[in-house]
């Protein structure tokens, strides 16, 4: 897993997968799937690439047709349909901003009409702008951060609810900043704890509906996302991202995807309302 990253930078987010050097890598060719996801349909945010290209190529391996809403990537968009594809489920790409809640309407319904249902959705779409002073984030910044980050997990899972029932999952993208904050990120990291807030009422909520929700936390993950917000800042700062982990390295988004399917599937019935830290070992705290 151990990859050298050198200093780069992309000048427009979320960032395009094709871009980066060198390529992520999002499922493991020695991945076997066993049919834990068979017959399921799900939707996911930011599914064109990084984390969100990793659970929607898991979750095609496992069995699930699945679905992804991304922002503009669309040659990206498109490759993650192809790899969908090749492992035999269906697949639908939806382009549009979770921002707009008539965005994220039109895709639920987009969703359930060409699968026929929907059992899973992952909020995954995200920002992620840096600021080493609180003085200089603008309002159009910490909006933006609100509108993605919140806003859009809000609207999918609004959208999604009347279709979803008994053994359902919703599952959403927080981040390792919700727990230990970031002194360069503290718009994103208020807007990671608050989905951490967000997932663990309505985990209370839909329990008696059988409807699961809980989070993935990621650390440092090689995705798009870390060229297009560290990179215009300092390049170097994309190198050495990861380095400071108890492992030692940056994360691959094939490190996050089994987590999202043990999420997503039957292994984790009698879990709800909690997170998965998948962060290389990094200390966290409540």
């Amino acid at each position: 897993m151990t990859q050298t990253i050198p200093p780069q930078s992309q000048d427009h987010q979320p960032g395009v997968e094709r871009q980066m050097k060198p390529q992520a890598e999002h499922i493991r060719a020695d991945y076997r799937g066993s049919g834990k996801l068979q017959g399921r349909h799900a939707l996911i945010t930011g599914g064109d690439s990084g984390i969100g290209r990793a659970a929607a190529l898991h979750f095609a391996r496992e069995g699930a047709d699945v679905a992804i809403l991304y922002l503009e990537e669309t040659e990206d968009a498109q490759e993650t349909i192809r790899l969908i594809e090749a492992e035999g489920v269906k697949a639908l790409a939806i382009e549009g901003d979770v921002s707009d809640s008539s965005v994220c309407n039109d895709a639920v319904a987009r969703t359930v009409d060409t699968f026929g249902g929907l059992d899973i959705i992952v909020n995954n779409a995200g920002v992620q702008y840096v600021s080493e002073d609180l003085t200089d984030i603008s309002d159009e910044t910490w909006q933006r951060h609100m509108n993605v980050n919140i806003n859009g997990y809000f609207y999918i899972t609004r959208a999604a609810l009347p279709h979803l029932g008994k053994g359902s999952a919703i599952i959403n993208t927080s981040s390792i900043n919700a727990f230990a904050g970031n002194k360069s990120l503290v718009a994103y990291t208020t807007t990671k704890a608050a989905e951490m807030g967000f997932t663990r009422a309505l985990a209370l909520q839909l329990a008696d509906k059988g409807i699961r929700v809980n989070a993935v936390a990621p650390g440092p993950v090689w995705t798009p996302l870390q060229p297009a917000s560290w990179g215009p800042i300092d390049p170097q700062e994309v190198a050495d991202l990861g380095k400071d982990t108890p492992l030692g390295r940056i994360g691959q988004p094939s490190e996050l995807g089994p987590a999202y399917v043990y999420l997503a599937s039957q292994d984790a019935s009698y879990v709800t309302g909690q997170t998965v830290h998948v962060n290389g070992g990094m200390i966290i705290n409540g």
